[in-house]
């Protein structure tokens, strides 16, 4: 990682990444695939499910504690020759994800009827959202070790291993759906325990990958006691990545209350609109998770580099990382923008939910033609163990704009307020951060001139 040709290394390292991330897509997207063209319960099923999705993306975001800050801290422990400390980040990050899984997993169960009602759901999808959801809980704990720990193969390099235990998981989903769906009957639960079934195998896969002895970060009972000095370490980096999943299901809660809300007021109902938002944000996932994955390749070269003080290295790391990311969000902005009903019949084929996903997409996604530049310089803030500015970008797009648009444009402009929220809010953190980045890059390459710390130096 500090030798070879950066564009090669880029794409050697982010796209077995890329591919991980989008065969992971599949889970969510297949199932609302499936379940949103389930004949006569279809489209009340689909909003069901998007209901479900602040409630487990809240969950899921406490592992990124660990492939956020555990990972790119042990890439930068690696790059300083200290492996030692590298091992000890991989454990503790192992630990925390099973006490996150118990804690978590067992609250959210007991809680699901008053969350889901909470969320926004209506009489027609709430029985869809709560099957989904109580039987999709039973494998949290295989959900943060496959997306908590496989970041850690990454991190040493073996981006293919951490492709194919993924790549396992969603065929093995793919093949599943339609066998429990359909053909037994089981609608939404069959999604569900699809789903389940499907993440232990990944989970299976990297456990059983991190315990190969000839890794240099690899699972062991003797680096796995409690370290409260590296676990607020993973914490303090890994707060960034927390925050920027944690806020997408604040997010959820407050916009599908939101059109519920002012849903109901229209002559259609808010149960469509809630549906509608479910689709939207399935197409918009279909932009920003494969650049989810080229950065989470990518982090370790920036980690790495860092660590080394290789500072030209870092810099065009950076350079065609913003390349990357700017190019596709753009593209598939326009794309969607464009012929926003060739999306929204993915996923329901109903007339009313075509025709209110062609009237909202534009507005709603139109922030990604610029996205990318945020996601390259939050990407090269937490790799470089930025963490004060990243966690404020983390916070400033989701919780101080877009929450306060949503309540305020729909005062002005109704229901479609609330899709043009999303816009007006990616937009402009977008801006604010590469601005925010211009002035603290160039800092930050200047003090690399400085002697490099000792080995075992503990970032704060």
């Amino acid at each position: 990682m500090g030798s070879e040709k950066i564009w090669k290394l880029c794409l050697k390292m982010g796209i077995p990444c890329v591919l991980a991330q989008v065969v992971n897509l599949l889970y969510n997207i297949v199932d609302r695939i499936y379940i949103g063209h389930m004949e006569g319960t279809g489209t009340a099923a689909l909003g069901g499910l998007g209901l479900t999705a602040p409630i487990l993306t809240l969950i899921a975001a406490f592992s990124a504690f660990v492939s956020g800050g555990g990972a790119p801290l042990a890439a930068k422990a690696l790059g300083e020759g200290d492996e030692d400390r590298a091992r000890r980040i991989l454990n503790n990050g192992f630990l925390l994800l099973v006490f996150f899984s118990v804690t978590l997993g067992l609250a959210a169960y007991f809680a699901a009827e008053p969350l889901l009602w909470l969320i926004g759901a209506g009489e027609s999808n709430f029985e869809y959202a709560y099957d989904y959801l109580t039987i999709y809980l039973t494998g949290t704990l295989f959900v943060q070790i496959a997306t908590g720990m496989n970041t850690f193969l990454t991190a040493q390099g073996r981006s293919l291993v951490a492709m194919i235990s993924v790549l396992i998981g969603a065929a093995l989903n793919i093949a599943l759906d339609p066998l429990l769906i359909f053909a037994f009957g089981m609608g939404v639960k069959g999604a569900a325990l699809a789903t389940v079934i499907s993440q232990f195998a990944s989970a299976l896969l990297v456990v059983l990958a991190l315990l190969r002895k000839k890794l240099t970060l690899r699972l062991s009972f003797a680096y796995m006691q409690p370290n409260f000095r590296i676990i607020g370490s993973i914490f303090s980096l890994g707060i960034a990545s927390f925050v920027m999943s944690a806020t997408e299901s604040v997010i959820g809660f407050v916009l599908n209350g939101r059109l519920k809300y002012y849903g109901d007021m229209t002559e259609i109902g808010g149960d469509y609109y809630v549906t509608v938002l479910a689709v939207l944000q399935s197409a918009m996932m279909l932009i920003t998770t494969p650049i989810q994955g080229f950065t989470q390749g990518v982090t370790p070269i920036l980690a790495y580099n860092y660590g080394a003080r290789k500072r030209k290295r870092l810099k065009r790391c950076f350079l065609f990382t913003l390349a990357v990311c700017f190019c596709w969000c753009a593209l598939l902005g326009i794309l969607m923008m464009s012929v926003p009903q060739l999306f929204g019949i993915i996923f329901n084929r109903d007339e009313i939910v075509l025709s209110l996903t062609k009237k909202y997409m534009p507005a709603f996604v139109f922030g990604m033609l610029v996205f990318g530049i945020q996601r390259a310089c939050q990407t090269t803030f937490v790799a470089t163990t930025q963490a004060k500015i990243s966690l404020f970008i983390a916070i400033l797009r989701k919780i101080i704009l877009l929450v306060p648009l949503a309540y305020l444009l729909p005062m002005a402009m109704g229901v479609g307020g609330v899709y043009l929220a999303e816009g007006i809010a990616d937009t402009t953190a977008a801006l604010i951060c590469g601005t925010i980045f211009f002035f603290r890059f160039r800092s930050l390459l200047r003090k690399m001139s400085d002697p490099a710390p000792a080995a075992g130096y503990d970032v704060k």
